[in-house]
């Protein structure tokens, strides 16, 4: 995750609905540790700035992430903790690769843009 202090971050622009990729974030939050749903939606938060996913939102991903076995959750206590099986390494692989031949030239241009330039005035 980024490492902008959460007060310097840019907020989510109100022309473009940045609430996509749910599952990615999701599989990518995955990738280093085993978390609650609760934990995962507090991640993505962070990083996305502006509203937390709900349970309403982050619960039905899990469900349908579990039933494409990308991800496994077992139970502790009362919560459930998620963890990538290899099927879902190997679709974070491919997504993250798509993601970046997608992507990957309007973030380092935003980068020299904005980011650098201290145009992020939220």
């Amino acid at each position: 995750m980024s490492e902008i202090p959460n007060d310097e971050r840019c907020c989510p622009p109100d022309c473009c609905d940045m609430r996509g990729f749910l599952t990615f974030q999701i599989l990518w939050e995955l990738r280093t540790e085993n978390l609650n749903g609760q934990q995962i939606a507090e991640r993505i938060w962070k990083r996305r700035g502006g509203n937390k996913p709900t349970p309403g939102t982050i619960y039905p991903a899990l469900k349908e992430l579990k039933e494409k076995s990308m991800i496994t959750g077992e139970k502790d206590g009362n919560q459930i903790i998620y963890h990538l099986t290899v099927e879902g390494k190997a679709e974070l692989e491919d997504a993250a690769r798509y993601f970046f031949q997608a992507f990957g030239d309007i973030i380092e241009e935003s980068k020299t843009l904005f980011v650098i330039k201290g145009k992020c005035d939220c």
